[in-house]
């Protein structure tokens, strides 16, 4: 790695990866100082490495507590935010950091942005590893750039006219129930909050809801002004999940009553030669590497994906998300 002051005390920077954009690992050169106070000195800096790389791995400043990863959060990239309307489980750790998530160890997430199917979105998302995974559990990133430019232009001018439909459907026991997705046990407060998100609601009894959102599939970043392919397409997808399962499920509940689903910005279907390039996308930026204990991983959201690959042992990953920002709908 190039050796280069970025602030405080000397650090060393360069690409996790050759070849790859992304990322960029920040290290300190001998004894590492406190991170809370360097990450302070460094603000500057560290904003302007994530916004030119996406992805920013802090690495080799020591063990860090979720109470520490808050601050740095807050002083590198914005308060804190809530989880709302959610689309995985996960529970808060200290104040408003949270879990990464609480799905299964064995189970793959696939690569997203996060909350992409919001109104409203954080523009920093960042990650800590309290505890490392003893075998597994990767946080894989890509850079959405270099997917969007991937993508055959006839399929991404495609989306990029119709966007995409995400309908969700609650009540079935599979997935989050409304209460947990919406953190009310109001109805009246989900059709609000729908209302007001460009989201619309379908009451099929006191327990069975369905929503459905049209959103942009193609977006450019408002800062940088880079074209992103930033959505939820691929990741909600009954596909992804593998032909076993997206076949017991759809035979299980009917094609139309999927916990989640994804369709073109007209209701149609996607064909399945589409979806297998939009994943082929994803997996040729893809970039991993194994979690140590103290890793502080700093991602503009529009810029770079992530996921989680299956794991063994106690792992203890925690986010924050910073930076709202909101766009019409559609």
């Amino acid at each position: 790695m190039a050796e280069r002051t970025t602030a405080g005390p000397e650090t060393t920077e360069g690409l996790l990866v050759d070849g790859r954009t992304m990322p960029l690992v920040v290290e300190p050169v001998g004894p590492a100082p406190d991170l809370v106070a360097w990450a302070s000195d460094a603000r500057d800096v560290l904003q302007d490495r994530v916004s030119t790389y996406g992805a920013v791995l802090l690495r080799g400043f020591g063990s860090v507590t979720a109470e520490a990863f808050e601050t740095v959060v807050r002083t590198v990239c914005g308060e804190p935010l809530d989880y709302v309307e959610r689309s995985s489980p996960r529970h808060a750790v200290h104040g408003n950091v949270f879990t990464s998530t609480d799905h299964p160890s064995h189970e793959r997430i696939y690569l997203h942005n996060e909350q992409s199917y919001n109104l409203v979105w954080p523009l920093r998302i960042c990650f800590c590893c309290l505890t490392a995974a003893s075998e597994g559990g990767m946080t894989p990133i890509a850079d959405c750039r270099r997917v969007h430019d991937r993508i055959p232009a006839a399929i991404r001018d495609d989306f990029a006219e119709r966007g995409y439909l995400y309908v969700r459907n609650f009540g079935s026991g599979l997935g989050l129930s409304w209460q947990e997705a919406f953190q009310t046990e109001d109805p009246a407060e989900v059709d609000r909050y729908c209302a007001a998100n460009g989201i619309e609601t379908e009451w099929r009894s006191e327990q069975e809801l369905r929503t459905r959102q049209h959103r942009v599939a193609v977006s450019r970043h408002p800062r940088t002004g880079e074209w992103v392919w930033f959505n939820h397409i691929t990741f909600f997808h009954v596909s992804t999940l593998g032909a076993d399962m997206a076949s017991a499920l759809t035979d299980a509940l009917g094609a139309d009553n999927l916990p989640n689903n994804t369709y073109y910005g007209d209701g149609s279907e996607i064909e399945p030669h589409v979806l297998d390039e939009l994943r082929a996308a994803y997996d040729a930026e893809m970039v991993e590497f194994p979690w140590r204990q103290g890793d502080v991983l700093l991602l503009d959201n529009m810029l770079a994906a992530h996921g989680r690959a299956p794991f063994k042992g106690a792992r203890k990953v925690v986010v924050g998300m910073a930076d709202p920002f909101s766009a019409p709908p559609r």
